[in-house]
């Protein structure tokens, strides 16, 4: 439903649409719809990021037990896991938890997702997304540029969602530039095409780009972060250089403190575009 109304006024609107987080039921039809935009000239697409578990505050409504054992069918002892504690929470645990920190970071299991995630794969413009996370320590305090990588307490997806996208498509036998679309150039793509002209220089190895360059091992490369506490934020390996704006900030596959990295937004503009509605604008008799 909410993906009908965003769609809507979108295409009322010839407006560009992501559709962000495609990861749930119905997907498909989602999918579909944004690639029948795209033949009729409209700029539409969406993203996954390939695991099969969320995350966000335990506090969320969407955990409590009328929507996430009642409706969805899910058991908290089998899907909601606590990286603070290291082991999934039963019902009793949930409502413990939920009175005295409902805003811990908690990660939520979604069963559907399994066999959905192989497929999202092989979709043409379905971006990935790694909606990377704060990152603390398991007693919530922020984690710097020296701490070890084993402090992080969290997603698995901060640390490891490049990695494990190529990993997947290396065992499915998805052709690399399919795979360096999803990661790279249909981001850059979409959202030049929607005015970002700083993402038309960006997302391919060409003349006159922006030196942005990952040099990766397409044979090798692998995610080692996973849902354990320690291996939360494990790097992923097989990526020995990472260069941003013709800096290196990944050298033998050491992460060096260099700030590189642009603003990215659209154009800023000497006058607004925004016009406030008025009662004018809609006389009624």
């Amino acid at each position: 439903m909410g993906f009908a109304e965003a769609f809507t006024n979108a295409v009322t609107l010839k407006s560009p649409l992501l559709i962000s987080h495609n990861n749930d039921y119905g997907w498909w039809e989602i999918e579909e719809k944004l690639a029948l935009s795209r033949e009729q000239g409209l700029n539409m697409w969406g993203e996954y990021y390939p695991y099969t578990a969320g995350a966000g505050p335990l506090g969320s409504e969407f955990l409590r037990p009328e929507m996430w054992e009642d409706t969805l069918g899910y058991k908290y002892e089998e899907t909601l896991f606590d990286p603070v504690q290291n082991r999934f929470l039963n019902r009793d645990e949930y409502f413990e938890a939920v009175a005295t920190d409902p805003g811990r970071t908690i990660i939520a299991h979604i069963p559907p997702r399994k066999p959905w995630l192989r497929k999202w794969l092989k979709v043409p413009h379905m971006v990935v997304a790694g909606d990377t996370m704060w990152s603390t320590d398991k007693d919530g305090n922020p984690l710097g540029w020296d701490d070890p990588y084993q402090d992080y307490v969290g997603h698995p997806r901060t640390a490891g969602t490049r990695g494990r996208v190529l990993r997947l498509a290396r065992e499915e036998n998805i052709p690399l530039m399919f795979t360096l679309s999803q990661l790279s150039y249909w981001h850059a793509k979409h959202l030049g095409d929607a005015g970002i002209e700083a993402m038309k220089i960006r997302g391919r190895m060409q003349e006159g780009m922006v030196a942005d360059i990952v040099v990766f091992d397409p044979a090798g490369v692998t995610d080692n972060a996973d849902f354990t506490q320690g291996a939360n934020g494990n790097p992923t390996t097989g990526i020995p250089y990472v260069i941003v704006h013709g800096r290196i900030v990944v050298d033998n596959s050491k992460v060096r403190k260099v700030m590189a990295g642009q603003a990215v937004r659209f154009p800023v503009e000497e006058k607004e575009r925004f016009e406030p509605v008025s009662k004018a604008q809609y006389p009624v008799d």
